[in-house]
Parts: structure tokens; C-alpha cells; sequence
């Protein structure tokens, strides 16, 4: 007789460059979200959260269908219905598209936007990198062109950086020009990498064809290499660029923001124009790129059947920043929230227990237990461990006397009030 196979029971993991968000790393989630929430009050930000699923040719026409995000990174699924719909691989075209989708100009300009939320790119997996992450960004939407809304933006992401306590930034910037002299500098640009072209790499002979200034954005060491004498785009500015751009420094300036010129930054995506920037963190041994980054897209509206509408924002990853918080040994704030410990003895108080749990958590009073050990020595032990100082001890006595211990665990001194009295007394004793 055959011996039955024995049925292989597969283990499961979480999909490559997915990843588990564990309770230990919760306390740096609560602080990120909540220094976000503050400044969008301080700044006058409100949250506008669009769908994950989009069309994937609102990408198309607003990324590059050759930008990376596009080409190599997008998760692309085609429904039922013959929709070919995209995971958001970034929240700017989607904010663009809710913009005009829900007629927000109505509620005035601009409109300044921000978000907290999931991000989805197949992108190689590394330290703070992630193909599921989360994005949080500000957007300024229509209005006038005003350069103290770049500035404004920066000036937004470097108080982020400067409340989580991460140092020694470096903020580079750069303007990539408008619609007239944008085309003057790919032209020279293309010229350049012409007489250099079998020095580039694949990819970017490519790129040389359909997208040159992508070329200044290649991290492969040759293509690096060439870059470094492509001629500057700050030489090829019209006027209104240049005065554009020496505005956005001077409103920096002002508010003693330190920054780098960099006239080979361009960023990877198609629709920004004019001011461009890129914040670096100094994470000892941890190397991210930049933590953050953003710029001026005032013709993305025009690619979605919109109007020539003035727009800046930046974004920066949660995961991204908690590395770089992890790598500086940077201590998160102490919440020092009061506990009492409820602890019984016996069945019945372990009925009567539970229910005053919910009683005492309902008045707000933050209240831990252990009510499935059965000895009252080992809960006690359980409130010493989280460093309660005060403890209510419920028995069978106390349950026919309608009355509760309640006990300093610093001093050891206790005693038996009415459970009349027990909510005043728990708040009086927490002050």
C-alpha cells in the first residue's frame, strides 16, 4: 500500500519589496504624521487623498510614457470592463485631475493641497526604498506664478525636516525654464551627447531621441561622468525665468534657507518646468538619494484637457525619512500618557473587571491590564514592567462591598474607596 504524499503547506511572505509596517516602528509613523498634520494647519494646507487606481494614461501623458515611472516602474492592470487602469505611482497627476474633476478653483486660488498616503512603483528594493511606500507631499494649485509659492514649498519641507531633528540638509535647486527657452537648451544638449553618444549608456541613447534632458538625470557612472561638462541651463534662461528663478532665491533667502545651485537638475519626470529641487540628508552610512523633492508644473493641466494653470509641490517618503531618523540615532519624543493597572482575584471579579475596564476607558482614562493570568502576584508584576505607579485590585470582597483597593505601587500604600468615588479618585490621584 502506497504511503499518502504529504500535503506541503507553502509559507507565506509578504511579496518582494513589500513590506510589514511592525508596532516598534508605529512610534515614527504617529510622529511623521502628526508633524505633517501640524504644518498643513500652520501653512494652510487642507488634505485631498484621490483614488489609488487611476486611468494609467493619465501617467502616460503627464510622467513620460519614457520616464521611468512609466516605462519600467508602473503596476498596470487591465478590469473586467476593458479599463486600463494604473496603481499610483505618484499623487501629483492624480491631484491635478481631482482639481479639475471636482472644480475646486470654485472654492478659491490657489489651492493648497496635501496628502499621506500608499505610492506603488516595481523599482529595485533597497535601504528606504520600497515598491509599496507611502508619500507625503504639499501642492500649491492655480493662482497667480508667483515664486513665493516655490519658496513656500521648500520653506514647508525644510521646517518637516527641521521638527523630526534631521540635520545637516542639503538642498540643491535648479530651474529648467519654460516652453521658449526649454527647447534653445535641448537642442545644445542634444548636440553635446551627440558627439559623445558611444560613450552613453543604453538606456540613454535612447533617451537621446525622445527625452535628451532626461539624460542629466542618469545615474550610471560614465553617463555621470558626461554630464559634468553638458552646458548649463542657467546660461540659456529667458528673462522671465531667470527673474523667476532669482526671486525663488531671494524669498529663501530671506527666511535663511541655505541652498546649492545645481544647473544639471532636472528631476524624472516630464510636466515640471522652471524651479526644480532635491533635499539631501547626511545619514552617516545610510545612502537614500535625495529624501525629498519637487518643483513648478504650471502645462500639466493643459496635458489633461485643462487650462494654463500655475502649480508647485514637493513630495518626500515616510520610509525614506525613518531611515535616515534610524541612521542619526534621532529619539523620538516621550509620550508620557498616565496608566492605571485594574488587576482581580478571582472569576467573578475577572467578570466585574471587564466591565469596569470599559467604564474607566470610556471617562478617558488610559487603563492596562492582564486579566488572563489568574495569580494577582503575576499581574502586579506586568503593571512593575510597564512602570504603572497606580494599581485598582478587585476581589470577591470588594465585589460584595461595592468597593475597589486602589494601591501606589511606588510606596505601597493602599486603600478601599466606594466604586461610587473610583472615576474622581483615578483623575484627582493622575494630576
Amino acid at each position: 500500500m502506497e504511503k499518502e504524499k504529504k500535503e506541503v503547506v507553502r509559507t507565506f511572505q509578504a511579496p518582494r519589496g513589500m513590506h510589514d509596517i511592525l508596532p516598534v516602528d508605529q512610534p515614527y509613523w504617529d510622529r511623521i504624521e502628526s508633524v505633517v498634520r501640524d504644518l498643513a494647519r500652520s501653512y494652510g494646507f487642507s488634505r485631498l487623498e484621490p483614488p489609488i487606481l487611476e486611468f494609467a494614461e493619465l501617467y502616460n501623458k503627464t510622467s513620460g510614457v519614457e520616464s521611468d515611472v512609466v516605462a519600467k516602474e508602473m503596476y498596470v492592470l487591465r478590469t473586467k470592463g476593458g479599463d486600463v487602469l494604473a496603481l499610483r505611482p505618484e499623487y501629483t497627476p492624480g491631484m491635478a485631475r481631482a482639481y479639475m474633476e471636482n472644480s475646486l478653483s470654485r472654492l478659491g486660488q490657489p489651492q493648497k493641497l496635501f496628502y499621506f498616503g500608499p505610492v506603488f512603483r516595481h523599482d529595485r528594493p533597497q535601504l528606504g526604498r520600497y515598491r509599496q511606500f507611502t508619500q507625503i507631499g504639499f501642492e500649491t494649485l492655480a493662482g497667480p506664478n508667483d515664486p513665493i509659492y516655490d519658496a513656500e514649498i521648500i520653506a514647508i519641507f525644510t521646517d518637516l525636516l527641521k521638527a523630526l531633528k534631521i540635520e545637516n540638509t542639503a538642498l540643491k535647486i535648479n530651474s529648467i525654464g519654460c516652453r521658449v527657452c526649454r527647447p534653445i537648451y535641448k537642442k545644445q544638449l542634444t548636440n553635446y551627447y551627440k558627439n559623445h553618444e558611444k560613450d552613453l549608456c543604453e538606456n540613454c541613447v535612447k533617451r537621446l531621441k525622445t527625452n535628451p534632458l532626461s539624460l542629466l538625470d542618469c545615474k550610471e557612472p560614465e553617463c555621470v561622468k558626461l554630464k559634468e561638462k553638458a552646458p548649463n541651463f542657467l546660461d540659456k534662461l529667458c528673462s522671465m525665468c531667470t527673474a523667476h528663478f532669482k526671486a525663488v532665491l531671494e524669498y529663501l533667502e530671506e527666511v535663511g534657507i541655505v541652498y546649492e545651485l545645481d544647473n544639471h537638475l532636472v528631476r524624472g519626470l516630464d510636466y515640471y518646468s522652471r524651479t526644480v529641487f532635491e533635499i539631501y540628508a547626511d545619514g552617516k552610512e545610510v545612502e537614500i538619494g535625495a529624501v525629498l523633492a519637487g518643483g513648478r508644473y504650471d502645462y500639466l493641466m493643459e496635458e489633461i484637457g485643462g487650462h494654463l494653470t500655475p502649480a508647485v509641490g514637493g513630495a518626500s517618503g515616510v520610509e525614506r525619512l525613518i531611515a535616515v531618523m534610524k541612521a542619526k540615532e534621532i529619539a523620538l519624543p516621550v509620550r508620557t500618557q498616565k496608566k492605571v493597572f485594574l488587576a482581580h482575584a478571582g472569576d467573578l471579579a475577572k467578570k466585574k473587571a471587564f466591565g469596569l475596564l470599559k467604564e474607566l476607558r470610556a471617562h478617558g482614562i488610559m487603563a492596562s491590564e492582564s486579566l488572563a493570568k489568574e495569580s494577582l502576584g503575576m499581574q502586579l508584576k506586568v503593571a512593575d514592567k510597564e512602570n504603572i505607579g497606580l494599581a485598582l485590585i478587585l476581589g470577591q470582597k470588594e465585589i460584595y462591598e461595592k468597593s475597589i483597593i486602589i494601591r501606589d505601587l511606588k510606596t505601597g500604600l493602599q486603600e478601599a474607596i466606594s466604586q461610587e468615588k473610583l472615576i474622581d479618585e483615578v483623575k484627582k490621584r493622575l494630576k
